[in-house]
Protein backbone atom coordinates (compact mmCIF):
# COMPACT_ATOMS: atom_id res chain seq x y z
CA UNK A 1 0.00 0.00 0.00
CA UNK A 2 1.08 3.48 -0.83
CA UNK A 3 1.74 6.42 1.46
CA UNK A 4 1.27 3.78 4.40
CA UNK A 5 3.88 2.31 7.04
CA UNK A 6 2.95 0.61 10.06
CA UNK A 7 4.77 1.31 13.84
CA UNK A 8 4.76 -2.00 16.08
CA UNK A 9 5.06 -1.09 19.91
CA UNK A 10 7.10 -3.96 21.52
CA UNK A 11 9.17 -2.33 24.27
CA UNK A 12 6.96 -3.38 27.45
CA UNK A 13 8.51 -5.81 29.84
CA UNK A 14 5.54 -7.60 30.39
CA UNK A 15 5.41 -8.01 34.06
CA UNK A 16 2.68 -10.39 33.87
CA UNK A 17 4.77 -13.08 31.65
CA UNK A 18 7.15 -13.14 34.73
CA UNK A 19 10.04 -13.42 32.77
CA UNK A 20 13.75 -11.59 32.15
CA UNK A 21 12.85 -12.10 28.48
CA UNK A 22 11.65 -9.33 25.75
CA UNK A 23 7.76 -10.08 26.21
CA UNK A 24 7.65 -10.11 22.06
CA UNK A 25 10.27 -12.73 21.99
CA UNK A 26 8.04 -15.41 23.59
CA UNK A 27 7.55 -17.98 20.76
CA UNK A 28 3.94 -18.94 19.28
CA UNK A 29 4.58 -22.27 17.81
CA UNK A 30 8.49 -21.70 17.54
CA UNK A 31 8.11 -17.67 16.48
CA UNK A 32 8.04 -15.09 18.06
CA UNK A 33 5.36 -12.59 18.95
CA UNK A 34 7.08 -9.84 17.16
CA UNK A 35 7.88 -11.28 13.87
CA UNK A 36 4.51 -12.92 13.73
CA UNK A 37 3.15 -9.28 13.99
CA UNK A 38 5.82 -8.25 11.54
CA UNK A 39 4.72 -10.83 8.80
CA UNK A 40 1.35 -9.84 9.21
CA UNK A 41 1.95 -6.23 8.24
CA UNK A 42 4.43 -7.17 5.37
CA UNK A 43 2.00 -8.94 3.75
CA UNK A 44 0.70 -5.07 3.31
CA UNK A 45 3.71 -4.16 1.61
CA UNK A 46 4.08 -0.66 3.49
CA UNK A 47 6.76 2.29 2.32
CA UNK A 48 7.97 1.16 5.77
CA UNK A 49 8.13 -1.01 9.28
CA UNK A 50 9.11 0.72 12.35
CA UNK A 51 9.48 -1.16 15.58
CA UNK A 52 9.93 0.86 18.67
CA UNK A 53 12.46 -1.88 21.52
CA UNK A 54 13.27 -1.67 24.77
CA UNK A 55 13.99 -4.24 26.97
CA UNK A 56 16.31 -6.72 25.57
CA UNK A 57 16.95 -4.71 22.48
CA UNK A 58 19.50 -6.77 21.09
CA UNK A 59 18.16 -9.78 21.49
CA UNK A 60 14.70 -9.08 19.70
CA UNK A 61 17.16 -7.23 16.76
CA UNK A 62 18.79 -11.04 16.49
CA UNK A 63 15.71 -12.29 16.61
CA UNK A 64 13.71 -10.12 13.37
CA UNK A 65 17.19 -11.04 11.41
CA UNK A 66 16.49 -10.84 8.21
CA UNK A 67 13.17 -8.60 8.17
CA UNK A 68 13.74 -5.33 6.65
CA UNK A 69 12.91 -3.14 10.01
CA UNK A 70 14.12 0.00 11.51
CA UNK A 71 14.19 -0.07 15.15
CA UNK A 72 13.67 2.82 17.65
CA UNK A 73 15.14 2.59 20.95
CA UNK A 74 12.76 3.31 23.54
CA UNK A 75 15.00 3.84 26.48
CA UNK A 76 12.65 4.55 29.28
CA UNK A 77 9.23 3.43 29.09
CA UNK A 78 6.78 5.82 29.62
CA UNK A 79 3.48 4.14 28.29
CA UNK A 80 2.14 3.87 24.90
CA UNK A 81 1.82 7.56 24.12
CA UNK A 82 5.35 7.99 24.91
CA UNK A 83 6.70 4.73 22.39
CA UNK A 84 4.79 6.72 19.72
CA UNK A 85 6.45 9.70 20.72
CA UNK A 86 10.15 8.23 20.09
CA UNK A 87 9.01 7.37 16.35
CA UNK A 88 8.41 10.93 16.30
CA UNK A 89 11.44 12.18 13.81
CA UNK A 90 10.98 8.81 11.81
CA UNK A 91 7.26 9.19 11.15
CA UNK A 92 7.92 13.34 10.29
CA UNK A 93 9.77 12.11 6.94
CA UNK A 94 6.28 10.41 5.90
CA UNK A 95 3.31 11.46 4.17
CA UNK A 96 -0.02 9.34 4.23
CA UNK A 97 -0.91 7.24 7.01
CA UNK A 98 0.62 5.11 10.17
CA UNK A 99 -0.93 1.82 11.12
CA UNK A 100 0.14 1.17 14.94
CA UNK A 101 -0.13 -2.14 16.48
CA UNK A 102 1.31 -4.12 19.53
CA UNK A 103 3.87 -6.55 19.39
CA UNK A 104 1.97 -9.10 21.60
CA UNK A 105 -0.83 -9.44 19.20
CA UNK A 106 0.34 -12.22 17.37
CA UNK A 107 -2.95 -13.48 15.98
CA UNK A 108 -3.66 -10.49 13.88
CA UNK A 109 -4.39 -10.90 9.98
CA UNK A 110 -3.76 -9.05 6.59
CA UNK A 111 -7.10 -8.71 5.98
CA UNK A 112 -8.50 -7.64 9.14
CA UNK A 113 -5.24 -4.33 8.52
CA UNK A 114 -6.88 -4.38 5.50
CA UNK A 115 -10.42 -3.52 6.98
CA UNK A 116 -9.18 -0.95 9.27
CA UNK A 117 -7.33 1.40 6.14
CA UNK A 118 -9.73 0.60 4.29
CA UNK A 119 -12.33 2.20 5.97
CA UNK A 120 -10.05 4.89 7.69
CA UNK A 121 -9.22 6.14 3.73
CA UNK A 122 -13.04 5.74 2.69
CA UNK A 123 -14.13 7.87 5.96
CA UNK A 124 -11.79 10.47 5.71
CA UNK A 125 -10.96 10.33 9.45
CA UNK A 126 -8.05 12.02 11.05
CA UNK A 127 -7.89 8.25 13.38
CA UNK A 128 -9.48 5.45 12.79
CA UNK A 129 -9.42 2.67 15.38
CA UNK A 130 -10.11 -0.84 15.24
CA UNK A 131 -12.95 -2.36 18.64
CA UNK A 132 -14.41 -5.80 19.47
CA UNK A 133 -16.63 -6.58 21.90
CA UNK A 134 -15.24 -8.73 24.65
CA UNK A 135 -17.40 -11.56 26.55
CA UNK A 136 -15.61 -10.15 29.69
CA UNK A 137 -14.31 -6.16 29.36
CA UNK A 138 -13.43 -5.80 32.65
CA UNK A 139 -10.42 -4.50 32.46
CA UNK A 140 -10.55 -2.88 29.16
CA UNK A 141 -10.67 1.06 27.74
CA UNK A 142 -14.57 1.03 26.79
CA UNK A 143 -15.75 2.67 23.35
CA UNK A 144 -17.69 6.07 23.91
CA UNK A 145 -19.83 6.90 20.89
CA UNK A 146 -21.93 10.19 20.74
CA UNK A 147 -24.74 11.14 18.85
CA UNK A 148 -25.12 9.51 14.83
CA UNK A 149 -22.19 6.73 17.32
CA UNK A 150 -19.27 9.08 16.68
CA UNK A 151 -16.36 7.68 18.48
CA UNK A 152 -15.98 10.75 21.64
CA UNK A 153 -13.36 9.07 23.68
CA UNK A 154 -11.59 5.67 24.69
CA UNK A 155 -12.65 5.45 28.76
CA UNK A 156 -10.19 3.75 31.27
CA UNK A 157 -11.68 1.14 33.60
CA UNK A 158 -11.07 3.11 36.78
CA UNK A 159 -12.85 6.05 35.43
CA UNK A 160 -15.86 4.29 34.24
CA UNK A 161 -19.12 5.00 35.64
CA UNK A 162 -22.01 2.28 36.44
CA UNK A 163 -23.68 2.57 32.83
CA UNK A 164 -20.01 2.60 31.19
CA UNK A 165 -19.37 -0.60 32.89
CA UNK A 166 -21.85 -2.37 30.96
CA UNK A 167 -20.49 -1.17 27.52
CA UNK A 168 -18.59 -4.37 26.31
CA UNK A 169 -17.30 -2.95 22.95
CA UNK A 170 -13.39 -2.22 24.12
CA UNK A 171 -10.48 -0.72 22.62
CA UNK A 172 -7.96 -3.48 22.29
CA UNK A 173 -4.81 -0.92 20.93
CA UNK A 174 -4.83 -0.85 16.91
CA UNK A 175 -5.14 2.34 15.19
CA UNK A 176 -4.33 3.93 11.87
CA UNK A 177 -3.65 7.59 11.73
CA UNK A 178 -3.33 10.73 9.37
CA UNK A 179 0.40 11.19 10.05
CA UNK A 180 0.54 14.87 10.24
CA UNK A 181 -2.48 15.27 12.91
CA UNK A 182 -1.17 12.44 14.63
CA UNK A 183 2.03 14.39 15.05
CA UNK A 184 -0.12 17.51 16.15
CA UNK A 185 -2.04 16.02 19.17
CA UNK A 186 0.95 14.04 20.31
CA UNK A 187 2.50 17.71 20.55
CA UNK A 188 -0.23 17.81 23.61
CA UNK A 189 -0.42 14.67 25.00
CA UNK A 190 0.27 14.71 29.08
CA UNK A 191 1.23 12.54 31.65
CA UNK A 192 -1.57 13.88 34.37
CA UNK A 193 -2.04 10.99 35.54
CA UNK A 194 -1.41 8.66 38.78
CA UNK A 195 0.90 6.47 36.77
CA UNK A 196 2.79 9.91 35.00
CA UNK A 197 2.43 7.85 31.89
CA UNK A 198 1.53 9.17 28.36
CA UNK A 199 -1.26 7.50 27.22
CA UNK A 200 -2.18 6.92 23.71
CA UNK A 201 -5.43 6.33 24.29
CA UNK A 202 -5.61 9.88 25.42
CA UNK A 203 -5.26 11.17 21.24
CA UNK A 204 -8.91 10.09 20.86
CA UNK A 205 -9.92 12.60 23.03
CA UNK A 206 -8.00 15.27 22.14
CA UNK A 207 -8.98 14.91 18.62
CA UNK A 208 -12.13 14.51 19.26
CA UNK A 209 -12.71 16.89 21.58
CA UNK A 210 -11.04 19.52 18.65
CA UNK A 211 -13.57 18.59 15.94
CA UNK A 212 -11.47 15.60 13.79
CA UNK A 213 -13.13 13.14 12.70
CA UNK A 214 -12.61 9.49 14.79
CA UNK A 215 -13.86 6.80 13.35
CA UNK A 216 -13.97 3.35 14.54
CA UNK A 217 -14.31 -0.04 13.26
CA UNK A 218 -16.46 -2.99 14.51
CA UNK A 219 -14.24 -6.36 14.34
CA UNK A 220 -16.44 -9.32 16.01
CA UNK A 221 -13.37 -11.78 16.11
CA UNK A 222 -12.43 -11.08 20.15
CA UNK A 223 -9.69 -13.59 19.99
CA UNK A 224 -7.80 -12.42 17.19
CA UNK A 225 -7.29 -8.86 18.80
CA UNK A 226 -6.33 -10.24 22.06
CA UNK A 227 -2.91 -9.37 23.17
CA UNK A 228 -1.27 -12.14 25.21
CA UNK A 229 -0.21 -11.34 28.94
CA UNK A 230 0.44 -14.39 30.39
CA UNK A 231 1.89 -17.84 29.96
CA UNK A 232 -1.20 -19.07 30.20
CA UNK A 233 -2.40 -17.62 27.45
CA UNK A 234 0.52 -17.78 25.26
CA UNK A 235 0.26 -22.08 25.77
CA UNK A 236 -3.47 -21.82 25.01
CA UNK A 237 -2.26 -19.98 21.59
CA UNK A 238 0.04 -22.39 20.53
CA UNK A 239 -1.86 -25.00 21.22
CA UNK A 240 -4.74 -23.60 19.36
CA UNK A 241 -2.36 -22.75 15.89
CA UNK A 242 -0.54 -26.50 16.63
CA UNK A 243 -3.79 -28.25 15.92
CA UNK A 244 -4.92 -25.62 13.03
CA UNK A 245 -1.14 -26.94 11.97
CA UNK A 246 -1.74 -30.61 12.19
CA UNK A 247 -4.92 -30.21 10.81
CA UNK A 248 -3.65 -28.89 7.62
CA UNK A 249 -0.75 -31.08 7.55
CA UNK A 250 -3.51 -33.87 7.27
CA UNK A 251 -5.28 -31.93 4.58
CA UNK A 252 -2.33 -32.46 2.52
CA UNK A 253 -1.13 -35.76 2.65
CA UNK A 254 0.61 -36.01 6.10
CA UNK A 255 0.22 -39.02 8.29
CA UNK A 256 -0.17 -38.07 11.88
CA UNK A 257 -0.25 -40.99 13.85
CA UNK A 258 -0.98 -39.07 16.96
CA UNK A 259 -2.09 -35.30 16.25
CA UNK A 260 -2.57 -34.83 20.14
CA UNK A 261 0.80 -35.76 20.66
CA UNK A 262 2.58 -33.98 17.90
CA UNK A 263 4.48 -30.69 18.03
CA UNK A 264 5.26 -28.95 14.49
CA UNK A 265 6.23 -25.38 14.14
CA UNK A 266 4.62 -22.88 12.45
CA UNK A 267 7.59 -22.58 10.10
CA UNK A 268 7.82 -25.84 9.52
CA UNK A 269 7.53 -27.45 5.69
CA UNK A 270 6.05 -31.42 5.03
CA UNK A 271 5.96 -33.35 2.12
CA UNK A 272 3.10 -35.83 1.48
CA UNK A 273 3.38 -39.23 2.87
CA UNK A 274 5.44 -38.56 5.79
CA UNK A 275 4.49 -40.38 8.63
CA UNK A 276 5.34 -38.62 11.85
CA UNK A 277 4.76 -41.10 14.66
CA UNK A 278 3.82 -39.72 18.41
CA UNK A 279 5.76 -37.21 20.50
CA UNK A 280 7.81 -35.90 17.05
CA UNK A 281 8.76 -32.50 17.82
CA UNK A 282 9.60 -30.39 14.40
CA UNK A 283 11.31 -27.29 14.93
CA UNK A 284 12.25 -23.84 13.32
CA UNK A 285 12.63 -23.93 9.69
CA UNK A 286 12.68 -27.74 9.38
CA UNK A 287 11.88 -29.30 5.67
CA UNK A 288 10.96 -33.22 5.64
CA UNK A 289 10.67 -34.56 2.24
CA UNK A 290 8.42 -36.72 0.61
CA UNK A 291 7.48 -40.43 1.97
CA UNK A 292 9.94 -40.39 5.15
CA UNK A 293 9.14 -41.30 8.59
CA UNK A 294 10.11 -39.91 11.93
CA UNK A 295 9.22 -42.32 14.17
CA UNK A 296 8.69 -41.86 18.24
CA UNK A 297 10.13 -39.12 20.45
CA UNK A 298 12.46 -37.57 17.79
CA UNK A 299 13.12 -33.30 17.81
CA UNK A 300 14.11 -32.27 14.62
CA UNK A 301 15.12 -28.63 14.40
CA UNK A 302 16.12 -26.70 11.34
CA UNK A 303 17.39 -28.98 9.46
CA UNK A 304 16.50 -30.63 6.19
CA UNK A 305 15.51 -34.42 5.64
CA UNK A 306 15.37 -35.85 2.53
CA UNK A 307 12.48 -38.17 0.85
CA UNK A 308 12.49 -41.90 1.31
CA UNK A 309 14.39 -41.38 4.92
CA UNK A 310 13.73 -43.08 7.89
CA UNK A 311 14.45 -41.56 11.21
CA UNK A 312 14.33 -43.98 13.88
CA UNK A 313 12.76 -43.72 17.46
CA UNK A 314 14.82 -41.14 20.30
CA UNK A 315 17.14 -39.21 17.50
CA UNK A 316 17.81 -35.57 18.13
CA UNK A 317 18.91 -33.81 14.49
CA UNK A 318 19.68 -29.90 14.72
CA UNK A 319 21.20 -27.41 12.25
CA UNK A 320 21.62 -30.38 9.82
CA UNK A 321 20.91 -32.03 6.28
CA UNK A 322 20.19 -35.84 5.29
CA UNK A 323 19.80 -37.19 2.16
CA UNK A 324 16.98 -39.00 0.08
CA UNK A 325 16.74 -42.98 1.65
CA UNK A 326 19.47 -42.68 4.74
CA UNK A 327 18.17 -44.19 7.83
CA UNK A 328 18.77 -42.56 10.95
CA UNK A 329 18.61 -43.54 14.64
CA UNK A 330 17.37 -45.06 17.02
CA UNK A 331 19.26 -42.87 19.34
CA UNK A 332 21.24 -40.72 17.00
CA UNK A 333 22.18 -37.28 17.49
CA UNK A 334 23.61 -34.88 14.68
CA UNK A 335 24.19 -31.34 14.99
CA UNK A 336 26.56 -28.25 13.86
CA UNK A 337 26.10 -28.36 9.78
CA UNK A 338 26.37 -31.90 9.71
CA UNK A 339 25.38 -33.33 6.03
CA UNK A 340 25.03 -36.79 5.86
CA UNK A 341 24.40 -38.42 1.84
CA UNK A 342 21.97 -40.27 0.40
CA UNK A 343 21.22 -43.92 1.05
CA UNK A 344 23.87 -43.78 4.43
CA UNK A 345 23.23 -45.70 7.59
CA UNK A 346 23.32 -43.86 10.58
CA UNK A 347 23.08 -46.27 13.54
CA UNK A 348 22.35 -46.63 17.39
CA UNK A 349 23.96 -44.08 19.52
CA UNK A 350 26.36 -42.65 16.82
CA UNK A 351 27.18 -38.93 16.84
CA UNK A 352 27.80 -36.67 14.13
CA UNK A 353 28.75 -32.94 14.87
CA UNK A 354 29.84 -30.61 11.92
CA UNK A 355 30.83 -33.52 9.25
CA UNK A 356 30.05 -34.63 5.66
CA UNK A 357 28.99 -37.84 4.83
CA UNK A 358 29.42 -38.83 1.52
CA UNK A 359 26.76 -41.11 0.02
CA UNK A 360 26.44 -45.08 0.87
CA UNK A 361 28.53 -44.42 3.89
CA UNK A 362 27.75 -46.35 7.01
CA UNK A 363 28.32 -45.75 10.58
CA UNK A 364 25.98 -48.66 12.14
CA UNK A 365 26.55 -47.72 15.92
CA UNK A 366 28.77 -46.13 18.68
CA UNK A 367 30.83 -43.78 16.93
CA UNK A 368 31.65 -40.17 17.54
CA UNK A 369 32.26 -38.33 14.14
CA UNK A 370 33.13 -34.27 14.80
CA UNK A 371 34.53 -31.99 12.40
CA UNK A 372 35.28 -34.97 9.61
CA UNK A 373 35.09 -34.93 5.81
CA UNK A 374 34.16 -38.28 5.02
CA UNK A 375 33.54 -39.74 1.41
CA UNK A 376 31.51 -42.30 0.23
CA UNK A 377 30.61 -46.05 0.85
CA UNK A 378 33.26 -46.00 3.62
CA UNK A 379 32.48 -48.07 6.68
CA UNK A 380 32.52 -46.78 10.23
CA UNK A 381 33.73 -49.43 12.76
CA UNK A 382 31.56 -49.57 16.32
CA UNK A 383 33.13 -47.66 18.94
CA UNK A 384 35.13 -45.31 16.31
CA UNK A 385 35.87 -41.72 17.33
CA UNK A 386 37.46 -38.49 15.43
CA UNK A 387 39.85 -36.65 18.13
CA UNK A 388 39.04 -33.41 16.77
CA UNK A 389 40.21 -31.19 19.47
CA UNK A 390 43.42 -30.74 21.00
CA UNK A 391 43.30 -28.53 23.66
CA UNK A 392 43.53 -25.06 21.53
CA UNK A 393 41.58 -25.75 18.28
CA UNK A 394 39.25 -27.86 16.22
CA UNK A 395 41.10 -29.91 13.51
CA UNK A 396 39.13 -31.81 10.75
CA UNK A 397 39.82 -35.44 9.82
CA UNK A 398 39.23 -36.71 6.08
CA UNK A 399 38.56 -39.96 4.90
CA UNK A 400 38.41 -40.73 1.21
CA UNK A 401 35.92 -42.83 -0.08
CA UNK A 402 36.03 -46.86 0.04
CA UNK A 403 37.64 -46.40 3.01
CA UNK A 404 37.47 -48.93 6.16
CA UNK A 405 37.67 -47.79 9.83
CA UNK A 406 38.14 -50.60 11.92
CA UNK A 407 35.89 -51.31 15.27
CA UNK A 408 37.16 -49.04 18.08
CA UNK A 409 39.67 -46.95 16.11
CA UNK A 410 41.10 -43.71 16.82
CA UNK A 411 41.75 -41.19 14.81
CA UNK A 412 43.82 -38.14 16.07
CA UNK A 413 43.24 -34.92 13.45
CA UNK A 414 44.74 -33.64 11.42
CA UNK A 415 44.74 -37.04 9.65
CA UNK A 416 43.79 -38.13 6.14
CA UNK A 417 42.44 -41.64 5.47
CA UNK A 418 43.16 -42.37 1.78
CA UNK A 419 41.13 -43.62 -0.57
CA UNK A 420 40.33 -47.81 -0.14
CA UNK A 421 42.50 -48.02 2.82
CA UNK A 422 42.35 -50.08 5.68
CA UNK A 423 42.51 -49.46 9.67
CA UNK A 424 43.13 -52.45 11.72
CA UNK A 425 40.74 -52.31 14.91
CA UNK A 426 41.63 -50.80 17.78
CA UNK A 427 43.85 -48.75 16.16
CA UNK A 428 45.19 -44.99 17.68
CA UNK A 429 46.01 -43.20 13.83
CA UNK A 430 48.52 -40.28 14.32
CA UNK A 431 50.08 -40.37 10.94
CA UNK A 432 48.05 -40.03 7.39
CA UNK A 433 47.42 -43.17 6.36
CA UNK A 434 48.15 -43.89 1.51
CA UNK A 435 45.64 -44.77 -0.64
CA UNK A 436 44.87 -48.93 -0.18
CA UNK A 437 47.33 -49.33 2.74
CA UNK A 438 46.32 -51.56 6.20
CA UNK A 439 47.71 -48.72 8.94
CA UNK A 440 47.30 -50.22 12.46
CA UNK A 441 48.30 -48.64 15.55
CA UNK A 442 47.70 -50.81 18.68
CA UNK A 443 50.72 -52.72 21.01
CA UNK A 444 51.94 -55.89 19.73
CA UNK A 445 50.07 -58.30 21.81
CA UNK A 446 52.00 -60.60 24.47
CA UNK A 447 50.50 -63.99 26.11
CA UNK A 448 52.40 -65.01 29.44
CA UNK A 449 51.78 -68.92 29.99
CA UNK A 450 50.10 -69.60 33.63
CA UNK A 451 50.35 -66.00 34.96
CA UNK A 452 46.61 -65.39 35.66
CA UNK A 453 46.41 -68.77 38.00
CA UNK A 454 49.34 -67.66 39.38
CA UNK A 455 48.18 -64.53 40.42
CA UNK A 456 45.27 -66.13 41.73
CA UNK A 457 47.30 -68.60 43.52
CA UNK A 458 49.22 -65.53 45.09
CA UNK A 459 45.88 -63.31 46.38
CA UNK A 460 43.82 -66.45 47.48
CA UNK A 461 47.01 -68.16 49.36
CA UNK A 462 45.18 -71.24 48.25
CA UNK A 463 47.42 -74.63 49.47
CA UNK A 464 45.45 -77.03 46.89
CA UNK A 465 47.69 -75.27 43.93
CA UNK A 466 50.89 -75.41 45.78
CA UNK A 467 53.01 -76.47 42.09
CA UNK A 468 52.34 -72.74 41.12
CA UNK A 469 54.08 -70.92 43.75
Amino acid sequence: MKDLCVLILGAGKGTRMVSNRAKVLHQVCGVPMLKMVYRAAAVLEPDEILAVIGQDAERVRSAMEGCPVEFILQEVQLGTGHAVMTAREHLSRRKGDVIVLYGDTPRIRPATLRKLIGHHRNSGAVTTLLTTRAPEPFGYGRIARGPGGRVTAIVEEKDTTIEQKAITEINPGLYCFQIPSLLEALGRLTNNNAQKEYYLTDLIGIQGGEGKPVEAVLHEDFEELHGINTRSELAGLSQTLRAAKNLELMASGVTLIDPARTYVDLDVLVEKDVILHPMVSLEGHTRIGEGTVVRQCCRIADSTIGPRVEILDSCLITDSEIGAGTSVGPSAHLREQSRVGEDCRIGNFVEIKKSELGKGTIAAHLAYLGDAIIGSNVNIGAGSITCNFDGVRKNVTIIEDDAFIGTDSQLIAPVKIGKGAMVGAGSCITEDVPPGALAIGRGRQVNKPDWARRRKCRETNDDQLPELR
